[in-house]
């Protein structure tokens, strides 16, 4: 049990790391108004556990511990749905009402069609 979570942990480490970074580089050069780099990090990790969660368990044999640390570590500390539920509330909060919406709507909706871009990336491997 300790294993997993070392593993889990590991990953984790990585992945937030990881989405900050990416978060600020992107806010750095393409603006804050509308929250791209958690909007950008939320949609590559859909399409990354589409892909990975595909290939680990249809496509190859892999050991239990790499879906461990890449899906379930890194991806699930990659992933920023609470950071996207708090700009979201924010934007409301500050009268931005349409940018809160389609930032709502495109998160959603471009994160399934991530995921379903990464499972056929995996198909098609």
């Amino acid at each position: 049990m300790l294993a997993k979570l070392l593993i889990i942990g590991m990953g984790g480490f990585l992945g937030s790391v990881t989405r900050y970074h990416a978060a600020q580089w992107i806010g750095q050069y393409w603006g804050r108004t509308f929250p791209l780099g958690t909007f950008i990090v939320n949609v590559s990790g859909c399409f990354l556990i589409g892909l990975l969660m595909h290939l680990f368990t249809e496509r190859f044999m892999v050991k239990p511990q790499w879906r461990l640390f890449f899906v379930v570590g890194f991806l699930g500390s990659y992933t920023t749905f609470s950071t996207f539920e708090y700009e979201s509330g924010e934007l409301v909060k500050d009268g931005e009402m349409l940018i809160a919406v389609l930032n709502i709507t495109l998160s959603v909706v471009a994160g399934f069609v991530a995921l379903k871009l990464g499972e056929a990336v995996a198909k098609s491997l």
